[in-house]
């Protein structure tokens, strides 16, 4: 991951849903240990537990899986959300709520990263293909995900 985004000075904003694809971007710490990170996902146990240490979190409305009230909520939060913390970087695993950082981080200029989940082998997830024209850097977590999205870096397995 670090060769796909090498860079000093970043503002990393990590943006997923909890369970599965919270745990793929705590796997990265490696990587945004020690930059500036905010991080917006679904509250809940497992988000609470993975982030009590971290500053800067912001819930987000769930679900997403089509709720358009949620989704203009959660839209309404990346914005407020990039223009407050101004990051350099916003990485995703998805789910749902990513879309709306990812159209609006385009808008403003932020690089986009998105690392599709791991459990998809032969098809692209329904997120993946939404956030992918909004996408800089589309990452994949198997070689055999590489036909899924053409430019994919292949980075491993991240659990």
């Amino acid at each position: 991951m670090s060769a796909v985004l090498a860079g000093e000075g970043e503002r990393i904003l990590l943006v997923g849903s909890s369970g599965g694809h919270l745990a793929q971007l705590m796997a990265l710490r490696p990587w945004w240990g020690a930059s500036d990170r905010a991080w917006c996902v679904f509250d809940g146990p497992d988000s609470r537990g993975h982030l009590k240490e971290e500053s800067d979190v912001t819930w987000a409305h769930a679900p997403t899986t089509r709720n358009v009230p949620n989704l203009l909520r959660n839209t309404v939060l990346a914005w407020r959300l990039l223009r407050r913390f101004r990051p350099t970087t916003v990485v995703s695993t998805g789910a749902g709520v990513a879309l709306p950082f990812f159209v609006l981080g385009r808008v403003r200029g932020v690089r986009t990263v998105y690392i599709e989940v791991y459990d998809r082998i032969d098809t692209a997830t329904l997120t993946g293909r939404l956030c992918r024209p909004f996408t800089d850097v589309m990452c994949v977590q198997w070689d055999e995900q590489r036909h899924l999205y053409r430019d994919a870096h292949v980075i491993g397995p991240l659990l």
